[in-house]
């Protein structure tokens, strides 16, 4: 019954601090969390032990989360998802799991390092009739690697060391996380593997990744300007070694800047709006990285854009694009490589507005478990979103500030959907008639607004 009971209030506890994740106004501190509910005067302990002793499980929420993505989508059509590794800047030296990182946000003339923990994230398309996506988190795994010994360390712990290091390796935490995906799939699938597009930048497209997809998945990914492609080859030998690639392509590069090729005009959509895209396209080629694997290269020429009315006309970079199915059609190859950005969107979201990392803790369970409850929060208030507003749908209760009223959003954004949230716990204990302290005399029978989570506490503690 001691069992029972603890489950049932470490279930309690994890939901209030879920909810506190989306709410808080201020740090997302577990102090900070703690203060939401009104509850910075009693005892911690059981709020830090919910993260120190491993009572949290985040894979068991996105296991929920990932469920009701694949419900949402078309039956015949497959699961996009989007894959890619993100930083979280730390200042303790002895915070598990920390190391120098590069920082994304230096120039490109200058590369900086940060003390950063290391996270990998993979985030599903969640599409609407009109082609409007909203990547939902379905995973949050701790990327971190082990601390390097000390000089004069002996030879046993320095070749731990380097296994360990093979093991966190990033295309190989990247490749397990696909294959346990497809592997959760099969599963709720009676056996039968569903299909997964899995779309990726540069730093994923190599022979790791390529060479050990699971069944019925498809990898789109950048590639360099200069990769050397092979053509597949035609005929084989009666006898001797057979050959896997054939006569050499040119680059790219090359193939851009080729004019006996000619521009394909696809159409896509991008934010909201349908927009013409002009590629080059080859196929099927053999790429040494990939080994006999049929691919299809896609180049897209760069496209024009000016920064306001007027003003010079600039030029977006080339992409230059694989895809591991030759047969699959260039509009949905090029609109599932778009969606991809929207990854970096839920990085952003997650950092700046709820705080992902910025938990002080020290226990390696802690460490890895409280942002990937703070990212499961924000994959349930989006996947609440779709549901109750529908796909593409938004709240409409509050009204656009005035500068907003120009531009016509396609999607809430997850600050719309966050006050939307307030609005409904906190609407009824901030009328006019429940401030009775401030607007007319108390009457005797009057009892002031019992909101959960505690509205004044949140706005004086947690900002504190």
């Amino acid at each position: 019954m001691q069992d029972v009971c603890d489950a049932s209030s470490c279930a309690e506890r994890l939901r209030q601090h879920l909810l506190a994740h989306l709410v808080c106004p201020g740090r997302h501190t577990i102090t900070g969390l703690i203060s939401v509910f009104g509850r910075q005067f009693e005892d911690w302990t059981a709020d830090y032990a919910l993260y120190a002793k491993d009572r949290v499980d985040a894979d068991v929420i996105f296991k929920e989360v990932r469920r009701q993505v694949d419900s949402l989508k078309a039956p015949a059509r497959p699961l996009c998802v989007a894959l890619d590794d993100t930083i979280l800047r730390k200042v303790g030296k002895c915070i598990p799991g920390t190391a120098y990182r590069k920082d994304p946000l230096s120039p490109p003339f200058n590369l900086n390092l940060v003390w950063a923990q290391r996270r990998l994230q993979i985030s599903a398309a969640v599409a609407d009739e009109s082609g409007e996506v909203r990547m939902i988190p379905i995973c949050f795994e701790d990327a971190s690697t082990p601390r390097k010994p000390r000089k004069g360390s002996s030879d046993e712990v320095v070749e731990t060391y380097k296994e360990k290091m093979k093991q966190r390796n990033l295309n190989t935490l990247a490749t397990k996380a696909i294959t346990d995906l497809q592997e959760q799939r099969t599963k709720d699938n009676d056996g039968q593997t569903p299909p997964l597009h899995v779309v990726v930048d540069g730093s994923y497209t190599n022979r790791k990744m390529l060479r050990n997809l699971p069944g019925k998945t498809v990898l789109i990914g950048r590639i360099r300007k200069d990769a050397k492609l092979s053509e597949k080859p035609e005929e084989q030998k009666p006898k001797g070694r057979k050959k896997f690639y054939g006569k050499d392509l040119p680059t790219p590069e090359q193939i851009r800047q080729d004019d006996s090729i000619a521009w394909v005009k696809v159409f896509a959509q991008v934010g909201g709006k349908i927009r013409e895209f002009e590629i080059k396209t080859i196929g099927p080629v053999r790429w040494r990285v990939a080994g006999e694997m049929d691919l299809r290269m896609v180049v897209i020429r760069p496209v024009g854009y000016r920064l306001r009315k007027g003003s010079r006309k600039l030029y977006t970079q080339p992409a230059y694009l694989i895809c591991t199915d030759p047969d699959l059609p260039i509009d949905e190859l090029l609109q599932e490589y778009i969606w991809r950005w929207d990854i970096e969107v839920n990085h952003r979201d997650e950092k700046t507005i709820l705080g992902v990392g910025q938990a002080q803790v020290r226990n390696e369970k802690s460490v890895e478990s409280i942002p990937a409850t703070a990212v499961a929060a924000f994959a349930m208030l989006h996947l609440a979103a779709i549901k109750t507003y529908g796909q593409g749908g938004q709240p409409t209760v509050i009204p656009p500030a005035k500068w907003r009223k120009v531009f016509k959003k396609k999607r809430p954004s997850t600050q719309d959907l966050i006050n939307e949230l307030r609005r409904e716990l906190w609407a009824n204990a901030i009328r006019p008639e429940h401030l009775t302290n401030f607007m007319k005399k108390t009457e005797g029978d009057t009892n002031s607004d019992k909101c959960h989570p505690d509205l004044c506490s949140t706005l004086f503690t947690a900002t504190a």
